[in-house]
C-alpha cells in the first residue's frame, strides 16, 4: 500500500537546504576494514556509559561485550574486531570532550565470538524476549540520536502502541546511507520493522521516505507487497525526518510538549536501526559496524562505508582518497545538526551517521561576536515546533533560565532551521542547547541537594 506526497505531509515552518546528495547517491555501500587500532568509546548511546568488561591484555573477539551497564537506558558495546586489549582510557569523543575508551589492536583475523548464532522464530517469541534480545544486540537509534532501542520497544501498559513509523526521510542534506540502505537491504530493513512490530504489539506499520528518493520507494513499495506495511511518500522539506514532524504529518497526532512518541501510541525508528536488528536475528551478529557516508566538497571519492565501529574518522576518510585540500570544517552527521570536530582521530560510534568535510569557501561567513536579532520574525515562521527561538537565544544569553522553561524549550529538536534562516547568522541552536544544559544541571542539583536534606532529616530522626 502507498501513498502519494500531497497537502497533507506538509510540514509547518522548515526549510529547503540544498540536498547536496548526489556527491554519494548512486555510490553503492562499500564494507571497509579497520585499522589496526581501534578505539571503541564506552559512551555511545543516550542514558547511563557503560563500564569496561575487559583489562588490558585481554584477548576479544568480533561480537564479545566490551562494555554495559546495569541501567535499563543503556546498551551494551561490542568489540567489532578481534585482537589484544591495549589499555582503556579516557580519550576524545566526537560528541566533545573525553571518555573512558577500550582500545584494541586489530589482528585482522576478525574471528567472531563462537555462541552468536540466528534467533530463529521471531513472530512465535513474546514481546519482552524480543526487547531482550535487542539489548543484547547493543541496539540504538542509528539516526544519529543513538537513543537504546529495548527503551522505544518498552512502553508503560498505559501507553499501547497501534503505529510503528520507519523513519527513511533522510532529510539531512549530504547525507545518503539510508537512502543506500533502502536500496540495497529492502527486505532486510522490511523484516526489522516487522520484528519491531511484534515487540510493540502494533497492527500498523508505515515506511515514510522523502519523495526525493523515488527509487527508494518503488524498492520498499514492491518488497513491503502483501505483507501489509504502508510506503509514504513525503514532500520534501527539512526537517521532514524529526519523529515529532513525521507524527504529526501521517497520523495528525501531536506529541504533547515534554512528552514523547509513546504518549500518542507511536513508536518511530530509522531504516538502518531496522536493518541491524534484522542483521541480528538472521545471523547472530549484534551491532559492531554501520554505514557513514563520507562526503564533502573537498573528499577526493565521496562514498558509502560500512565501517566498524571504533574506526578513527582519519582511516574513514584515507578510504575515500583523502581530501583534495585542506578541510575547513569536519562535521559528525550533516549541516544542520551535526557536530564539528576538532581532529580526525576521534573514533567512528554507533551515532556517527556520516563524516562532512567542507571547504573554507563554503564556511566562510561573519558570526557577530554578540548575538544580533533584527525582529524578522524568520525565525519563528520555520520552527516546526512552533516556538520563538529568537527569545530562547535571548533568555540563554542572559541566563533567564526560568523564562526558558516557560517558553518550553524543553520541545527543541534543535534542527537549525533558526540559524540557517537567520540573516544575522545569530547562533540560536547553540544557544538553545546551552540554555537546556544549564536547565538540565540545575535540576540534577536540585534533586542532589533534596536527597541531601531527606538523608539529613533521616539522621535527625535517627538521633
Amino acid at each position: 500500500m502507498t501513498r502519494t506526497s500531497g497537502l497533507l505531509y506538509k510540514i509547518r515552518g522548515g526549510v529547503h537546504p540544498p540536498s547536496s546528495k548526489a556527491l554519494t547517491a548512486e555510490r553503492a555501500i562499500r564494507k571497509i576494514e579497520a585499522p589496526a587500532t581501534i578505539t571503541i568509546p564506552m559512551r555511545q548511546h543516550i542514558g547511563a556509559s557503560c563500564t569496561p568488561r575487559v583489562k588490558k591484555g585481554e584477548q576479544v573477539l568480533v561480537g564479545t561485550v566490551i562494555g554495559d551497564s546495569e541501567a535499563f537506558v543503556s546498551a551494551p558495546i561490542h568489540s567489532s574486531v578481534s585482537g589484544k586489549v591495549a589499555q582503556v582510557a579516557s580519550q576524545p569523543h566526537p560528541a566533545g570532550g573525553e571518555v573512558l575508551a577500550v582500545i584494541i589492536e586489530n589482528d585482522g583475523e576478525y574471528r567472531s565470538e563462537p555462541g552468536l548464532t540466528p534467533l530463529h522464530g521471531w513472530e512465535d517469541m513474546e514481546p519482552g524476549e524480543i526487547r531482550k534480545a535487542v539489548r543484547a544486540a547493543g541496539m540504538v537509534g542509528l539516526g544519529g540520536a543513538a537513543f537504546p532501542t529495548h527503551v522505544k520497544l518498552s512502553p508503560p501498559k498505559e501507553y499501547p502502541i497501534d503505529t510503528v513509523i520507519l523513519n527513511g526521510a533522510e532529510c539531512e542534506p549530504y547525507l545518503t546511507s539510508d537512502y543506500r540502505l533502502l536500496l540495497e537491504e529492502t527486505e532486510g530493513i522490511l523484516l526489522g520493522m516487522r520484528i519491531i512490530m511484534r515487540a510493540v504489539g502494533a497492527r500498523r506499520g508505515i515506511v515514510a521516505i522523502e519523495d526525493n528518493k523515488p527509487k527508494a520507494v518503488k524498492a520498499v513499495e514492491a518488497a513491503a507487497r502483501g505483507l501489509g506495511i504502508e510506503v509514504t511518500s513525503l514532500r520534501t522539506r527539512y526537517p521532514q525526518g524529526a519523529e515529532k514532524v513525521l507524527i504529526a504529518n501521517l497520523l495528525r497526532r501531536e506529541v504533547p510538549s515534554g512528552g514523547l512518541p509513546m504518549h500518542v501510541g507511536v513508536v518511530v525508528n530509522n531504516v538502518g536501526t531496522a536493518h541491524a536488528i534484522a542483521r541480528y536475528f538472521t545471523c547472530g551478529m549484534p551491532l559492531v559496524e554501520r554505514v557513514v557516508t563520507v562526503t564533502g566538497s573537498v573528499v577526493r571519492e565521496p562514498s558509502n562505508l560500512l565501517v566498524p565501529l571504533g574506526t578513527s574518522f582519519s582511516h574513514a576518510v584515507e578510504e575515500c582518497g583523502g581530501f583534495s585540500e585542506s578541510p575547513a570544517k569536519v562535521i559528525m552527521g550533516g549541516p544542520m545538526m551535526g557536530l564539528a570536530q576538532y581532529t580526525l582521530e576521534v573514533p567512528v560510534v554507533k551515532g556517527t551517521s556520516g563524516i562532512l568535510a567542507l571547504s573554507w569557501k563554503e564556511t566562510r561567513y561573519s558570526v557577530p561576536s554578540e548575538p544580533v536579532c533584527i525582529r524578522c520574525g524568520r525565525c519563528v515562521d520555520v520552527c516546526p515546533m512552533g516556538l520563538i527561538p529568537t527569545y530562547l537565544g535571548s533568555y540563554a544569553h542572559n541566563e533567564k533560565w526560568d523564562l526558558l522553561h516557560k517558553l518550553h524549550i524543553e520541545d527543541c529538536i534543535e534542527c537549525g532551521c533558526c540559524t540557517y534562516t537567520c540573516p544575522t547568522k545569530n547562533p540560536l541552536v547553540q544557544l538553545i542547547k546551552t540554555g537546556k544544559a544549564e536547565l538540565v544541571r540545575r535540576s540534577r542539583r536540585e534533586e542532589k541537594d533534596s536527597a541531601s536534606k531527606e538523608r539529613r532529616g533521616e539522621a535527625d530522626e535517627d538521633v
